[in-house]
C-alpha cells in the first residue's frame, strides 16, 4: 500500500520528465501508469513502488519509440519543455533542480538509447539494483550494467567544466538582461564567452534560429537583432530560474512569449536555451498564470 499517493506521483512525474523531456508527457505517463495499478489486481503486485516505477519506465521507452519518427520532421532545434521556478525559491530546490534537469543534462540523455536512458536513470538517479532493472528491461544483468555507463558517460562529457553558483548566475542573468535592453551591443558581447551556444526551439511555430550558434560574433549579433526587432513587442520581463539555471520569461500582450536560460562559469555566458514553441509553454504559462502565445 503506497501511503502517501501525491509524493509518489510527484517522484514518478519527475522520473518520466527526465526520460521523455516534456512536462505534459510525463504527466500522461504517470496518470496511465496509476490507471493501471488502480484496475489491476493488487493483491498479485508485491512492492506498488516498484511495479509503479516499472510501469512509468516501460510506458516512456513505448513513447520515446513512437515519436522517433516525428522528431526527424521536427522544425529546427529540439529542447525540452522548460520548468519555472520564480526568482524567490528557496536556494537549496534551485540547486536540486539544476542538477537534475537542466538542459545540458536533458540533452545529453536525448543523444541516448531509450533503453541507454533508462538504465542510466533507474540506476544512477534511482538506485535502483541492476538486478531488478535487467527484469523490468528484460535484458542480462551484465547487459543493462554496460547500458547504464553509456548513459553515465554521455552524461558526464555534456556536463559544463565549471558553473556558477545561484548568486553568480543571479547577477549574470541581471547583466545579461539589461545588456540586451539597452541595445548597446558591446555590452552584450562582452558578456558573452568565447564559444557560447545558442539553442533556441520555435517548434517552426515562432521565429528561431533553426540551428545552433556558435560563438560570441554570432550569438550577440543575432540576440541584438532580435531584442531590436521585439522590444515594442515585449510587455514584462520577469526573472525566473528555469530547468534549474537563471534566466527570464518575456511576455506579450497576450500572454507568455519565450522563456530564455543562461548556462554560465561565473564570469562568462556559455550557453543560451530560448524556448518559443507555445506547444512546450503550456506548463510553465501555467505556472506563471498566463498562457502561452
Amino acid at each position: 500500500m503506497i501511503e502517501d499517493l501525491s509524493l509518489e506521483r510527484a517522484a514518478l512525474v519527475r522520473h518520466a520528465y527526465h526520460m521523455l523531456g516534456s512536462h505534459a508527457d510525463a504527466e500522461d505517463v504517470v496518470q496511465d501508469a496509476f490507471v493501471r495499478w488502480q484496475r489491476g489486481d493488487r493483491s498479485k503486485i508485491r512492492d506498488a513502488h516498484a511495479y509503479l516505477r516499472a510501469t512509468v519506465t516501460n510506458l516512456a521507452i513505448d513513447r520515446l519509440r513512437e515519436r522517433s519518427k516525428a522528431r526527424e520532421t521536427y522544425i529546427g532545434t529540439w529542447l525540452p519543455e522548460p520548468i519555472v521556478v520564480d526568482d524567490s525559491a528557496v536556494p537549496e530546490s534551485v540547486v536540486t533542480l539544476a542538477e537534475d534537469v537542466s538542459f545540458a543534462f536533458l540533452l545529453a540523455l536525448e543523444r541516448l538509447s531509450p533503453l541507454e536512458r533508462a538504465a542510466f536513470l533507474l540506476h544512477d538517479a534511482l538506485d535502483v539494483p541492476f538486478a531488478e532493472i535487467a527484469t523490468l528491461l528484460e535484458r542480462s544483468e551484465a547487459s543493462v550494467r554496460q547500458l547504464a555507463s553509456r548513459g553515465r558517460h554521455a552524461v558526464r562529457d555534456a556536463r559544463p567544466a565549471r558553473t556558477a553558483n545561484r548568486s553568480d548566475a543571479g547577477a549574470m542573468r541581471d547583466r545579461f538582461t539589461k545588456a540586451l535592453l539597452s541595445g548597446d551591443i558591446n555590452q552584450l558581447m562582452a558578456l558573452l564567452g568565447d564559444d557560447v551556444r545558442l539553442l533556441s526551439d520555435g517548434g517552426g511555430k515562432k521565429l528561431a534560429a533553426i540551428n545552433p550558434l556558435v560563438g560570441a560574433d554570432h550569438v550577440g549579433r543575432f540576440l541584438h537583432g532580435i531584442a531590436r526587432k521585439g522590444a515594442a513587442l515585449v510587455v514584462e520581463i520577469r526573472p525566473l530560474w528555469i530547468n534549474g539555471m537563471a534566466g527570464f520569461a518575456a511576455f506579450g500582450p497576450d500572454g507568455l512569449d519565450q522563456t530564455l536560460a543562461i548556462e554560465t562559469d561565473g564570469e562568462r555566458i556559455t550557453g543560451i536555451y530560448v524556448s518559443r514553441n507555445p506547444d512546450k509553454l503550456a506548463a510553465a504559462a501555467r505556472a506563471l498564470g498566463t498562457r502561452p502565445v
